[in-house]
């Protein structure tokens, strides 16, 4: 049969202007379906993003690696002139007699996170010492174990306090996790904290640490104290995750920085598969596993020419001359594209990278079922479409390719902050792109993206994502879905370079699951298709609650009571989201309780038509999955 087509142009700017591409994007709902991690929607810091409608927050960083719990007090180290002082709590807005509160910082961080129905990621330390006191610059003389220091331990060995003892010389992790679990209840209460992460940046603990750590980090060192304290964290929460290694960037995921004892591991080809190897032989060893996300910091090398015809890393400046954007646009390719290569020495020496495969490939090789986190990211331009576009890609390549967590560094503003909302509200009212990936493909990745999402059990409604990253042309993309089900319309929302809202644009009507609209350049639209026949012809609906479902989702039984009982037969219909009739209910009189039993039927959406007690007729959905 032939397909008829729909074609309607998005006029933000004057399409007659610029070239046109044109792209064929596939969709089918029934291919690669899996689950996408709600938390690839996080932030770092203590900001609220409430509007981007965020999912996770991480309190990490620099400053981590030497935060004593017991009294708040922190070292900037390279940061800020090896200082010891209440930097954290006063960067978290506390009052000052709130400074010396134990675990205030961390604590405060949780609270805002469930008051935004947020996850935490928390940081604890493994390096070697905290800060003791807030008493200003740290020397070298004063280097660890002076009294300037604090030796973290582990496991305390004794009672736990609530009231930590500040004049010993030490710091326990246990007793910092009690404090939270105290408050918050272990990773399975409601209000529990789900994600620990061992410390930051492990390999270059000698340059943003160099007081406290001196000593360039080795691999043996990695491996014994991340074993050590991801032990501690399963022995105070055995459903809390642990992250590592946290990575700063691509030369310790293939080296430990050029660790000195690199050439003992350097079978495995890089580091990422020594350390996975070596934690699933101490995981196997003790008896539980040990690493659950292997976690990573990507700051995109790819460069640009800017105007001068000088090459700027994306990432390192806002600047928005056209090489660096377009070099910015392209940059996320590097985390999954084999047939792509940035113009960086990542680019230059190791393509093909596409480093979430690689990844993946050495998980899955040693040390299955764990997870991957990108707990920094970025590729610049906030001020610009082009790191809003970069950003939306990330959060697309996230869900694609099953990563468990992602968090931006930086704040999440302009553009930024619109690429989060292309996902996480782009009505303004936190609608949200799908929970569950199925597959999409362009023709061309280099002057598009693609990410496609539906609802769980939900196929009545999906969503699609299609990006322009040319610079200069408008693309015509050719949109066909594969789907069970007959999406007749769209609505339209966009993101362009005029300004940082999302627009909704309109809507229009589908045929035969296949439509085309022309994008304007370096922009992202985002398109929610549903099948409107679902409520087509649902007249004389009850306005009152009479009736009510139960469990719904179900595996197809539900319950259903009546507030009204009715002296005559009521017959209940069932329709598929055709509107065919496939089950039919004869419920006797007086009866206020019954069942609808749909078992045999395919998962999926149905809907219920059920006389009320007030002569008019209610329809329910039923979801079975």
């Amino acid at each position: 049969m032939k397909k008829k087509y729909i074609s309607i142009l998005a006029f933000s700017i004057p399409l007659w202007l610029s070239a046109q591409l044109s792209v064929t994007v596939t969709i089918n709902t029934n291919k690669e379906r899996k689950a996408i991690s709600p938390f690839i929607y996080s932030t770092n810091g203590q900001s609220n993003d409430r509007a981007e409608n965020i999912t996770g927050r991480r309190i990490g960083g620099n400053r981590m690696t030497s935060y004593n719990w017991e009294n708040n007090f922190s070292n900037g180290g390279a940061d800020y002139i090896n200082d010891n002082d209440n930097y954290l709590p006063w960067n978290a807005g506390l009052q000052s007699s709130q400074y010396l509160t134990p675990n205030i910082v961390l604590s405060a961080f949780h609270d805002t996170s469930l008051s935004m129905n947020c996850n935490s990621l928390i940081t604890l330390p493994m390096a070697g010492y905290v800060a003791r006191d807030g008493n200003g610059v740290v020397s070298g003389a004063q280097a660890p174990p002076s009294g300037r220091w604090r030796q973290v331990v582990n496991r305390k060995g004794s009672a736990f306090s609530l009231k930590p003892d500040t004049t010993d010389k030490y710091i326990y992790v246990d007793e910092c996790m009690n404090n939270l679990i105290s408050q918050f209840g272990k990773s399975t209460s409601a209000k529990g904290i789900q994600n620990y992460e061992m410390d930051n940046e492990w390999s270059i603990w000698n340059g943003s640490d160099p007081v406290m750590h001196a000593a360039q980090p080795t691999i043996a060192e990695a491996i014994k104290k991340s074993t050590n304290l991801a032990n501690t964290i399963k022995i105070m929460d055995s459903a809390a995750l642990a992250f590592g290694p946290v990575d700063y960037g691509y030369n310790s995921y293939l080296n430990f920085q050029n660790a000195t004892d690199w050439n003992t591991f350097s079978s495995y080809g890089n580091f990422a598969y020594a350390y996975l190897h070596y934690m699933k032989q101490e995981s196997d060893s003790i008896g539980r596993r040990l690493l659950d996300v292997y976690d990573i910091h990507y700051y995109s090398s790819a460069q640009g020419l800017n105007n001068n015809k000088v090459l700027d890393e994306v990432d390192t400046t806002n600047n928005t001359d056209k090489g660096v954007v377009i070099a910015r646009m392209e940059a996320p390719r590097t985390l999954w594209d084999s047939t792509f290569t940035e113009n960086s020495w990542i680019g230059q020496y190791f393509s093909p990278v596409a480093y979430i495969p690689a990844v993946q490939h050495g998980i899955n090789t040693y040390y299955p079922g764990t997870k991957i986190g990108f707990t920094e990211y970025s590729f610049g331009g906030t001020n610009h479409i082009s790191g809003g576009i970069a950003l939306a890609d990330m959060l697309g390549i996230a869900g694609r390719f099953g990563v468990y967590w992602c968090s931006v560094w930086g704040s999440v503003d302009h553009y930024w902050g619109s690429g989060f909302k292309v996902f996480r509200n782009y009505d303004g009212k936190n609608g949200s792109f799908g929970n569950t990936h199925v597959y999409a493909s362009t023709n061309n990745w280099r002057t598009s993206s693609v990410y496609s999402a539906i609802h769980s059990a939900d196929t009545t409604t999906m969503n699609i994502i299609v990006m322009n990253k040319d610079y200069d042309s408008t693309l015509n993309a050719s949109v066909s879905v594969n789907a069970n089900t007959n999406f007749n319309k769209a609505e339209i929302y966009a993101l362009t370079g005029a300004d940082t809202l999302i627009h909704k644009i309109g809507s229009m009507v589908i045929k035969s699951n296949h439509f085309t609209y022309t994008l304007p350049t370096m922009s992202v639209y985002h398109f929610v298709l549903s099948d409107s026949t679902v409520i087509t012809g649902m007249v004389n609906v009850s306005s009152t609650n009479d009736i009510a479902i139960f469990p719904n989702p179900s595996n197809g039984l539900f319950t259903i009571t009546f507030s009204n009982a009715l002296n005559q037969n009521r017959k209940i219909e069932v329709m598929d989201i055709t509107g065919k009739i496939v089950k039919t209910i004869i419920v006797k009189p007086n009866l206020i309780s019954t069942q609808i039993d749909i078992q045999d039927l395919a998962n999926g959406i149905y809907i219920a038509r059920i006389p009320a007690a007030n002569g008019l007729v209610e329809t329910k959905k039923l979801i079975k999955q």
